[in-house]
């Protein structure tokens, strides 16, 4: 077993993101630790994406594999989600582990993301969503959702995106190709799910935050094809908390 691919959820409340970072606690620095101590071994250890701070995840994949030839994985694959387990903490957790070839890359290998975003439409804050949605403070009618959502459909195709990127991100290439984008509600929660081959850095808290402009009749729905036109980061909202964010999602080809 030379190469693994595991999926994986976490609270990204107390991370700086999924990307190494000197001296800052990350996702990739606690996966590090764990598969070592696991597998008695350094592996190289390859995400899907980087999230940001803050960020959450539900289906988070990277691949794990020996750094050194000499060194093999030996734990069966149905019990390495418990003995990385033991060794992460509580809110981080593997969630399954399969075998992949050796050129598979988790994110080269990846032809669409899956992001929600949890909205909290309630005028009673709930203790238990601290850092894991965003508390809007207030109820969200049947005919706001309407709107969100109809602004919404206007993300879908292929567009440059450049207006949903945060200001001095260095990414030249904006074209992405956004395949779902809807809004839905979900007990008290207010759902905002995204499906593209790719994002911008920050890309879908500006969606959010545009879409809570719709809702608040500061945008018109009508109006999201000219701010994607016009590729100004001013035209569109501002950039919601990452702490409705969570990566849902990686599509693989079979």
């Amino acid at each position: 077993m030379k190469k693994v691919l595991l999926t994986i959820a976490y609270n990204g409340h107390n991370y700086c993101g999924y990307q190494l970072q000197n001296d800052k606690p990350t996702i990739a620095l606690e996966m590090n630790k764990a598969v070592k101590s696991a597998f008695g071994f350094d592996c190289n250890v390859t995400g899907c994406s980087r999230t940001d701070s803050g960020v959450h995840a539900i289906g988070f994949c990277l691949t794990v594999e020996p750094k050194n030839e000499e060194d093999e994985i030996t734990v069966p694959l149905e019990k390495i989600p418990i003995a990385v387990n033991i060794q992460l903490p509580n809110d981080i957790a593997v969630l399954s582990a399969s075998e992949v070839p050796k050129d598979f890359h988790p994110r080269y290998s990846a032809h669409k993301k899956q992001y929600v975003y949890k909205i909290h439409a309630s005028k009673i804050r709930n203790p238990f969503y601290e850092n894991l949605a965003l508390e809007y403070g207030r109820e969200i009618s049947d005919e706001g959702i309407e709107k969100m959502t109809q602004a919404a459909t206007f993300f879908l195709g292929t567009h440059n995106f450049d207006a949903f990127m945060s200001v001095g991100s260095k990414i030249e290439n904006t074209k992405r190709t956004v395949y779902e984008s809807y809004v839905k509600r979900n007990g008290e929660f207010v759902e905002f799910t995204v499906t593209a081959d790719g994002f911008l850095y920050n890309m879908v808290r500006i969606m959010v935050g545009t879409l809570l402009c719709v809702l608040e009749g500061r945008i018109k729905p009508e109006q999201i094809p000219e701010i994607i036109k016009s590729g100004k980061r001013e035209r569109a909202g501002f950039t919601a908390k990452a702490d409705g964010l969570y990566l849902k999602k990686i599509f693989y080809n079979s």
